[in-house]
């Protein structure tokens, strides 16, 4: 049977190979070329004729030209010892020399692109192509150059909405909804690569959801639709010709396309667009809580079943979740409705949100799902990193030393702080070592870590922990959970193996 299906294998593969050649040979002879898809639905999705397309939006797509002045430290003269005999003849010098001892301004230019979406004037970009311009110029395609002004700009999802003031209407696009587009999707990107002026590539839409940790709420549309330097800010379209994406980044080693591109979705920057226009700035939901992905082995011992959620590892004291319920330890399965399949889910729907709206959060707490109502705050430019408000403790802890899972602990004494540097305001037991082939230092714990809870008890002496992490291993099928801080009071869930 196995040599019949061997010589079944080697047949194949030998028509396969006679078909590829008679497809090479009619081509290259000019004649009609006889093999056909198998399937026609699967036929490929890029796009081929887009001449009409192109005519429809190239007017309102633009190039955008950013100046700003800077000080050219380079072209100044190395400092000198001051108040000495020869400051007149270091003058004299540089005067005979035609130096200037000074920083010399300088103009540094960006180029990018972007796209008009009101006939009065609003232009879109990305925030890195204006930067913090001093002049800004926005060309079209008759030739034209009218300076504009920031509305508002974000550098979040790197956004920016400028106003320019014509003496006629402007030719617009309009948005589509980037949630419609598929994979295999064709699409259009129209802008200025490499200063060239307007240019226009093809492709589809090749990933969805993308995450490439340049922000923290990344969710881009990927391409082959060359994308070059040049192209940022402007608009990836739909074959319908609406704007469900802006080129923002790209993928490359050489700095040219290699037929990996992004684009913000239009989903996310829609709503940002709406804020900067009205109020010139973002006005984002806000729910106060500081979370962690959720892994196979913390979802084990939080009975999850399967890694998922948002982990809260920690609770602001003066934001929204706290007086709604929420408490460090539960892992958020859904926002409002929406499923929350990774951590990274959550930022990105919270910010959606407008400000004081009431939404329901599901939780998984003990193996229980539960649901809580938050009222969501305003998310302020300094509130990304939350720290959990604590109150100072100054007694000292008795020098007690005890060890497990590969870890020494030690008192918070006066004297462990000092050394790790550990702020007063932070409570528990100190780690001072860790076995470097243990569970423990495989998961990233450290010298200098603080164990505040196993199993969400807390604990206070060295011995705590110990015998926690003993109780722990009655089940042993089940991880001990860890809550870890660092000196500064960020804390984290930390799963380690008991057994």
């Amino acid at each position: 049977m196995l040599h019949d299906a061997l010589r079944k294998s080697a047949t194949h593969r030998r028509n396969a190979r006679s078909a590829v050649a008679l497809a090479v040979a009619s081509t290259l002879l000019g004649a009609p070329l006889a093999l056909a898809p198998a399937n026609p639905a699967f036929a490929q999705a890029r796009p081929t004729n887009l001449a009409d397309l192109v005519d429809a939006v190239a007017e309102a797509v633009v190039n955008i030209s950013a100046t700003q002045t800077v000080d050219d430290k380079d072209s100044a003269a190395p400092d000198l010892p001051k108040g000495t005999p020869f400051d007149e003849m270091f003058e004299e010098f540089f005067k005979n020399h035609g130096i200037n001892p000074q920083p010399r301004a300088r103009r540094a230019q960006s180029l990018g692109s972007g796209f008009v979406i009101d006939p009065s004037g609003i232009v879109i970009t990305n925030n890195h192509v204006i930067g913090d311009a001093n002049d800004i110029v926005v060309i079209f395609t008759d030739g034209r150059k009218l300076k504009a002004t920031v509305v508002g700009k974000d550098s979040k999802v790197d956004v920016a909405v400028l106003k320019v003031e014509s003496d006629k209407p402007l030719k617009t696009v309009n948005f589509g909804d980037s949630g419609k587009m598929r994979v295999g999707d064709g699409v259009m990107a129209v802008g200025n690569p490499f200063g060239l002026g307007e240019t226009v590539t093809a492709g589809i839409i090749s990933a969805r959801n993308r995450n490439i940790d340049s922000g923290p709420y990344d969710d881009f549309l990927q391409t082959d639709a060359s994308i070059n330097k040049g192209n940022s800010g402007g608009p990836l379209f739909n074959l319908q010709g609406e704007v469900i994406g802006i080129n923002t980044a790209i993928l490359s080693p050489s700095g040219g396309s290699i037929g990996i591109g992004f684009a913000t979705p239009s989903a996310t920057v829609v709503p940002v667009i709406a804020q900067l226009r009205e109020f010139h700035e973002t006005r984002r939901g806000w729910l106060g809580v500081r979370i962690q992905p959720v892994d196979d082995t913390i979802a084990d011992s939080l009975n999850l079943g399967s890694a998922r959620g948002a982990l809260i590892a920690g609770i602001d004291a003066k934001g929204p979740a706290k007086p709604a319920g929420l408490m460090a330890g539960d892992v958020i399965v859904k926002f409002d409705g929406q499923e929350v399949k990774e951590s990274r889910d959550l930022p990105r729907l919270v910010a959606s949100m407008p400000v004081g709206r009431e939404v329901e959060v599901v939780v998984v707490r003990n193996g229980q799902e539960l649901t809580k109502t938050v009222t969501l705050g305003r998310l302020e430019d300094g509130e990304q990193k939350t720290a959990l408000a604590t109150e100072g403790n100054d007694a000292l802890q008795p020098d007690a030393v005890a060890k497990a899972l590969g870890m020494e602990f030690s008192a918070l004494s006066a004297e462990a702080r000092k050394t790790f540097k550990i702020k007063d305001s932070v409570k528990g037991v100190v780690v001072t070592s860790v076995d470097p082939g243990s569970a423990a230092a495989d998961r990233g714990l450290r010298a200098g870590d603080v164990i505040e809870e196993v199993n969400h008890q807390a604990v206070e002496h060295p011995g705590d922990v110990a015998r926690a992490i003993d109780s722990a291993k009655t089940d042993s099928k089940k991880p001990a959970l860890l809550l870890v801080s660092n000196g500064d009071g960020e804390v984290r869930f930390v799963a380690v193996p008991v057994n």
